[in-house]
């Protein structure tokens, strides 16, 4: 079986460009196997190395939620699922994938849990609990932030949960190390009895590298339970209380463990001292080999509890030192605490002392900068390439949606500007742009439905709507729609159903009938959870069908009660990639007056203007015809 790495820098949406364009894949993609040999050497992506480490570690359950930059462990691992004896599967959202891992963990279990940040925040009480339970098997949480942010709502920085939840917290800085730092991850665990968190960032999870193989090991299962209310029961206040002394103890030997796992080093000598981490290491390397400097590099993988005696062991001698790092000013406001007790007063500069940015990713040319350094020359490019919004897909069903709203909105008489259109986590969420330009907010998952409430019972006094995908909706949107039926509000709610979380590369939902693995599911139906619910109004409607939307949305708008509309069609760019496309739409050059309509009005990516006619690209068109209907003079053909 074979799994698919590419030779480029970073990697945010591998599986998405095999499914939209399968040919440029198969062209930059070069097959190799995650059951490799040991000793073979493989470039792999951070997230791949990752899951090859699951292997080396010999996990046996594997749990997660589909979130950029983290959601490629999972999908990896499910390719070999079927040739491997273990568990791999998405959960219906990041607590639930917790809590069977974690449900694993204490019956001996080998078990990782996978997610991108904001995922984490969904999953921190079990996680804390966690923390005073312990685990019998080894129990790594791998969160992966987003710095820049390039496919997430906030710029979270993870680390500081080691220290909410009391936990070791390791972050390392290279495919290798991800492999590598996955089973020390689950030797620190068992040692200590605790859960350990893998935080990893864009540049680390989505780099390639040259990874060199360990050994694979048999998957470690589960060796029984038994009954002990004192360490697992959270309602006996006086046993919580040994539990989070017994808590302490543990923390109290991460760092002698953690070096004989060798996560901390020393690279390099000199009087300047840089300490950093994860991926801004290889922006300190490189300028550092570059320029020639003579400077001490204190690389820390464990970075919670924080390394207090490798700091002190090696700092010494140092004139001043930098502290790198993305995000926030978490290593330097520690490393001040370590220096100042032992009595130190070395300059440190970093974030707060505004040498480094404290929002965005870091680059080489911020590391230059803060160490005083100019850019040497470089070749530049004539031409800079314009920023583009991300749009929605061609033949996505959700353009449907969103026009025919936008249509209904103005059919009843009120102005767009009066209607709030509350969003939620999704490929919809991309409707915010033109020219679209619908939704008001977007917030987090599950948000839409009660956020929209509370604009109601705040007294807002026109129409209200709240937009929210079939898989955010499993995730965590049905407590929000019981809340809003329960206490009788006026709400028109629309579920943008397409049948896969297709954002982050087209993963199952509880829909499903079989999983990614092969595993036989029972379909849990949306439709049915929706009903049980009991709102005002039900309407199921084929997304494609613009004028029954449009009919829905102006009968509902401003009807009292909760009114639900099911706006529901697959995924257009995986039902192309699944079924091919059968019917394509052109232009007609002698019709077209190039009054570019049916691109101002759907935005959609397949129509481009050429010498002043509308072009519709072949490859790209999935033939949903939405175009036709805003195109004036009857230029737009389907194509025999």
């Amino acid at each position: 079986m074979e799994y698919y790495s590419l030779h480029v820098y970073t990697l945010p949406f591998a599986r998405l460009v095999y499914l939209l364009v399968p040919q440029v894949f198969n062209m930059v993609f070069t097959p190799m196997s995650l059951l490799a040999e040991p000793g073979t050497r493989l470039p792999l992506m951070g997230n791949e190395a990752i899951a090859r480490g699951v292997l080396e570690a010999g996990v046996y359950i594997v749990t997660g939620y589909p979130g950029t930059p983290s959601s490629e462990v999972i999908m990896t691992l499910q390719e070999y699922s079927r040739d491997l004896d273990i568990y791999v599967e998405w959960s219906v959202n990041e607590r639930v994938a917790l809590e069977v891992a974690i449900g694993a963990a204490i019956s001996g279990a080998r078990a990782m849990s996978t997610m991108k940040a904001p995922g984490l925040n969904v999953a921190s009480d079990p996680l804390l609990s966690a923390a005073y339970s312990g685990v019998d098997g080894g129990l790594v949480v791998y969160v992966a932030d987003d710095p820049g942010p390039h496919t997430t709502q906030t710029e979270q920085d993870s680390r500081w949960y080691g220290e909410l939840a009391k936990l070791p917290l390791i972050s390392p800085s290279s495919p290798q190390e991800a492999k590598d730092y996955v089973v020390a991850s689950v030797e620190l665990s068992e040692a200590l009895g605790l859960p350990v968190l893998l935080r990893t960032t864009t540049r680390v999870s989505h780099t390639v590298g040259d990874v060199l193989l360990g050994e694979i090991k048999q998957p470690r299962k589960g060796r029984g339970f038994s009954k002990n209310p004192e360490r697992f029961v959270r309602a006996g206040m006086d046993w919580n209380l040994e539990r989070h002394k017994w808590l302490n103890s543990r923390l109290a030997r991460v760092e002698e463990l953690s070096a004989k796992l060798g996560l901390n080093k020393v690279i390099g000598a000199g009087e300047l001292c840089i300490v950093t981490e994860g991926a801004a290491l290889n922006y300190v390397l490189e300028t550092v080999e570059e320029y020639s400097l003579s400077a001490r590099v204190l690389k820390l993988g464990l970075l919670h509890p924080f390394p207090r005696g490798f700091i002190l062991d090696n700092i010494r001698g140092c004139r001043e030192i930098l502290v790198v790092e993305e995000l926030d000013p978490y290593i330097e406001q520690h490393l001040k605490t370590v220096l100042y007790d032992a009595g130190l007063f070395i300059p440190i500069r970093g974030k707060t002392t505004k040498h480094l940015p404290i929002e965005g990713e870091l680059d080489k040319s911020i590391v230059l900068n803060a160490l005083g350094l100019k850019q040497r020359d470089q070749p530049r490019s004539p031409h800079k390439t314009p920023r583009r919004p991300p749009p929605l897909c061609p033949g996505c069903p959700h353009r449907f949606t969103f026009l025919a709203l936008k249509r209904a909105i103005s059919k009843k008489g009120f102005k767009l500007s009066e209607v709030p259109v509350i969003g939620d986590i999704g490929c919809y969420a991309l409707s915010v742009y033109k020219p679209i330009d619908m939704l008001w907010t977007e917030h987090s998952m599950g948000a839409s439905v009660s956020m929209a409430m509370g604009l109601k019972l705040a007294g807002y006094d026109k129409p209200v709507v709240a937009v929210i995908g079939d898989s955010t909706l499993y995730h965590a949107g049905l407590q929000s729609l019981i809340e809003a039926v329960n206490k009788r509000v006026d709400l028109l709610v629309i579920v943008v159903d397409n049948g896969v979380v297709a954002m982050t590369g087209h993963q199952s939902t509880p829909a499903w009938s079989t999983s990614e693995t092969g595993r036989i599911l029972k379909p849990i139906s949306l439709d049915e959870l929706v009903k049980a619910v009991n709102p005002d109004e039900l309407r199921i409607v084929d997304s494609y069908n613009y004028d029954e939307l449009v009919g829905v949305f102006e009968e509902f708008i401003d009807k009292p009660g909760v009114k639900v509309v099911v706006s529901r069609h697959p995924c257009a760019l995986l039902e192309a990639r699944l079924k091919g496309v059968k019917t394509r739409y052109t232009v007609d050059v002698e019709l077209c007056k190039g009054c570019k309509a049916c691109l101002v009005v759907t935005g959609c990516p397949a129509i481009v203007m050429e010498g002043g006619r509308a072009r519709i690209i072949q490859e790209d068109c999935n033939g949903c015809g939405l175009c036709t209907r805003f195109c004036p003079y009857n230029a737009i053909k389907q194509m025999g």
